[in-house]
């Protein structure tokens, strides 16, 4: 159970409006969005999971949820990059015949 931000009367956790004096409650709970440092380096770290918090966070934390996103969209387009000159460099090894 909660109690009425207002009169301090016991509510139902869910409840929207207070019965007894009638002021709107807080329906979102609070929580901290300040899109940390850690959830982009996971992000980085280990894409998939920056994946998924970005998905699972993007409407209820959305600072949070596009810092894990960033991360991981920065560490699948390095590693692309990283894959495509080893292949260039590799291929031009080979033809030159070292």
């Amino acid at each position: 159970m909660a109690f009425c931000k207002n009169c301090g009367t016991e509510i139902d956790d869910r409840a929207v409006v207070c019965p007894k004096c009638g002021v709107a409650q807080q329906t979102v709970p609070v929580g901290e969005d300040n899109g940390g440092f850690g959830w982009g380096l996971l992000g980085f770290c280990i894409p998939i999971v920056g994946l998924v918090l970005f998905l699972v966070w993007k409407d209820t934390k959305p600072k949070t949820a596009k810092v894990a996103g960033m991360g991981a969209l920065i560490s699948v387009i390095l590693s692309v990059v990283f894959y495509v000159l080893t292949l260039v460099i590799g291929v031009g090894a080979g033809l030159s015949g070292m």
